[in-house]
C-alpha cells in the first residue's frame, strides 16, 4: 500500500534541523524500496492559496490557515499496512520537533484506466 507522510512543524524548529539527518533517512528508505518520493517545501511565505468560487479565481499569499505549524514536506512511502507506515513515519527526523500525518493514498485510476470520482 502507498501512504503519504506529511511533515508538519514550526518553521523555525524544522529550519533549525540539519538536512543531513533527513537526507540519510531518505536514502535508507530508498535503499529498501520503501520511499517512492520525498521533497521538502519552501517556507510558507513563498506559498499562494488558490480558490475558485462561482467561476472566479482568487489568489492569496501564503497558506489558507494561520497556525504555528505548517506543512514542511512529505514522503510517499510503500508499506504493508498502517502500522508499518506509522513505524516508518516515527523515524522521520522532524517527528522529533513536529508531527507526521500518515494517510493512505487513494488511487484515482483503476487498472482499466477509468478515472474514479473524487
Amino acid at each position: 500500500m502507498k501512504f503519504v507522510c506529511l511533515v508538519y512543524g514550526e518553521e523555525k524548529k524544522i529550519g533549525a534541523m540539519t538536512d543531513d539527518k533527513c537526507m540519510a533517512y531518505d536514502q535508507e528508505l530508498r535503499n529498501t524500496g520503501q520511499c517512492l518520493a520525498s521533497e521538502a517545501l519552501q517556507p510558507v511565505r513563498t506559498a499562494a492559496t488558490v480558490r475558485v468560487r462561482n467561476g472566479k479565481v482568487s489568489v492569496t499569499d501564503g497558506p489558507f490557515t494561520e497556525t504555528k505549524e505548517c506543512l514542511a514536506g512529505f514522503y510517499l512511502i510503500e508499506a504493508a499496512d498502517m502500522n508499518a507506515a506509522i513505524q516508518i513515519a516515527s523515524q522521520i527526523p522532524p517527528a522529533q520537533v513536529g508531527s507526521i500525518e500518515v494517510r493512505p493514498v487513494r488511487e484515482l485510476r483503476s487498472t482499466s484506466g477509468a478515472q474514479r470520482r473524487l
